[in-house]
């Protein structure tokens, strides 16, 4: 019973612990992600204050700390599938910056759940097969 009791507090505790901004923010980086927000990528020498890379458009961009690099991956044709991979080389002068151009309409609420037809086996029963499973 007492496992019951902590584990009911410790899971009240959890999802009282989520705000709405970070349930917010986590869409919005699923929608980033998924090539539905366009966003411009800057990346700045601070030596001599110059933009050196600028990119803009729907991508989906991963940071290697340990690297010091950016992977960046552009979509440039949703239609056929044509998608770019970029990776930038950050150092101790460079910094980047990521703006959200258009903006984007998530719920803090909703979720999304894809199948992906092509990595499905496709399966056909009929009722020949069901009248004999049951005879089983």
């Amino acid at each position: 019973m007492k496992k019951v009791v902590i584990s009911i507090v410790l899971c009240a505790i959890l999802l009282t612990g989520c705000r709405q901004a970070e349930k917010v923010s986590y869409n919005i980086s699923k929608q980033a992600d998924n090539f539905n927000v366009q966003r411009r990528l800057s990346v700045f020498n601070m030596r001599t204050d110059k933009c050196i890379i600028q990119m803009t458009g729907c991508m989906s961009i991963d940071s290697d700390s340990n690297n010091n690099e950016l992977d960046v991956i552009v979509e440039v044709d949703r239609e056929k599938g044509i998608y770019q991979k970029h990776m930038i080389y950050l150092n101790e002068w460079t910094m980047y910056t990521i703006e959200d151009v258009s903006g984007t309409n998530v719920s803090r609420y909703a979720y999304e759940i894809e199948f992906m037809p092509q990595a499905l086996m496709p399966v056909k029963i009929t009722a020949d097969e069901l009248k004999q499973d049951m005879e089983d």
